[in-house]
């Protein structure tokens, strides 16, 4: 058995993309719109893996969005994506900038959660290992649910 891809509905085709590729540095690696089935559908991979995604058809998430309007609700059924990052603290930072809500603050170096846009939670990992702690976020409480 082999991992393929995650596949998330979404409601809104930019905000999703400003999210997942300028926010959080995925790159789109493929897309596809079905006039009959009414629906865009886009690939999106961490760019250390795009290549290898593209190549395997694997290891990237799918955002289906579906062009009649619907109500998702609170995605938090889902569980979560996990993602590794190369200093979270920069990632938590960017994304703190950007108005999104850090959920679970990076307060040991090593793990935050925050949420898509369509409440979809996401975990982020920091890349070998933990930082040391720092503040603010040693010291940031958490902010809703993840």
């Amino acid at each position: 058995m082999r991992y393929l891809h995650t596949m998330i509905r979404i409601s809104d085709l930019d905000e999703s993309l400003n999210f997942f590729c300028n926010l959080l540095g995925l790159v789109e690696i493929g897309r596809r719109d079905s006039e009959k089935g009414r629906y865009t559908n886009l690939k999106l991979a961490a760019p250390e893996d795009a290549e290898f995604a593209k190549e395997t058809n694997t290891t990237y998430i799918e955002l289906t969005y579906n062009w009649d309007p619907e109500d998702y609700g609170g995605g938090r059924n889902f569980g979560h994506l996990a993602f590794c990052v190369d200093d979270i603290y920069a990632t938590c930072q960017k994304l703190m900038d950007a108005g999104i809500v850090i959920n679970r603050p990076p307060r040991d170096g090593h793990m935050a959660f925050v949420k898509t846009p369509d409440g979809i939670s996401l975990e982020l990992l920091q890349k070998d290992g933990s930082l040391p702690e720092k503040e603010p976020w040693a010291s940031m409480p958490n902010t809703g649910s993840w």
